[in-house]
């Protein structure tokens, strides 16, 4: 008895142990920063970083109350649901049609990972040289073909250029969202979609019932990976604007870095970090919340 009894009591600490190692790394890397900052966000913080006393919510006041708060909280709400809703819907159209058998599919698949294994910065860049009003391919591409007489001012205005960044963003992420489609669709059983055929059948009958409810959990992944990708994403908005002009096209990670590093409000950028940061937890866990219970009505 006492042998089965220390054998039962090692197993039940022995995947802790196992465990360990992610459990100090995680606690060590993302734990631990993360409560730095929501002490900083309570804290006065001078221009040259030095750390004060407890100040309340005044950090939270101040970025609030911030001239450009209301429309950076716009932006980044625009630009989160823009990527990540036309990123999902297009990517899972390109992983239907890549889950087909083709002549040249392969190479359609490698095609396709080069927008997202391409550094963002790069992108960006690339896509700011394309829009170039004075000497920009688009531009010149038209005018070759001979759709357009003169050239366009592809960012004449604020909005039009925030739309771009939404378009670059969309166009980066398409390959994340479709291999993760296109991986579920690869588990389901041919049979079923025979079985489906033989009982009449359609397309969409197949889309809505057999490759919608199990392609559900590699989508649940992909969008709520995405959403904090995204979320969190710098370097695109950054690269093409940096936020210009008076932070009309800024997004909340990209704002609280030119408060932080620019404006020296150190303060209100850690205040915003921590805002930032409940709004990603409460939207991604209201978004596996609803995907879980549809599941289980399922």
């Amino acid at each position: 008895m006492n042998k089965a009894g220390n054998r039962k009591g090692k197993r039940n600490w022995e995947p802790y142990v196992w465990l360990l190692p992610s459990i100090l790394l995680i606690s060590i890397f993302v734990i631990f920063p993360i409560l730095i900052v929501f002490r900083l966000s309570f804290s006065e913080i001078s221009k040259a970083g030095v750390v004060g006393g407890f100040v309340g919510w005044k950090n939270y006041s101040d970025a609030v109350h911030l001239p450009a708060f209301k429309t950076v909280l716009i932006n980044t709400f625009w630009w989160v649901l823009s990527v990540v809703g036309l990123s999902t819907l297009l990517g899972f159209i390109i992983a239907l049609v890549l889950n087909q058998e083709f002549r040249g599919r392969k190479i359609a698949r490698s095609i396709l990972i080069f927008p997202w294994a391409t550094s963002l910065v790069i992108q960006a860049s690339v896509w700011n040289y394309i829009i170039k009003y004075e000497y920009g391919s688009l531009n010149s591409v038209l005018l070759n073909l001979g759709i357009i007489k003169e050239a366009i001012n592809w960012r004449s205005s604020y909005q039009i250029e925030f739309v771009w960044e939404c378009a670059v963003g969309i166009f980066v992420t398409i390959p994340f969202v479709a291999f993760c489609v296109l991986s579920g669709l690869q588990s389901i059983d041919d049979s079923l979609y025979e079985s489906a055929i033989v009982d009449g059948a359609g397309f969409w009958d197949k889309l809505f019932h057999i490759t919608l409810p199990l392609v559900r959990p590699a989508l649940s992944v992909s969008t709520v990976l995405n959403i904090i990708y995204v979320f969190n994403s710098f370097p695109i908005v950054y690269t093409m604007t940096k936020g210009a002009p008076a932070n009309k096209t800024d997004t909340m990670i990209t704002y609280l870095y030119m408060l932080n590093f620019y404006d020296r409000k150190k303060g209100p950028a850690n205040a915003l970090s921590v805002i930032g940061f409940i709004i990603l937890c409460i939207c991604a866990g209201i978004y596996m919340l609803t995907v879980m219970r549809k599941e289980e009505n399922l």
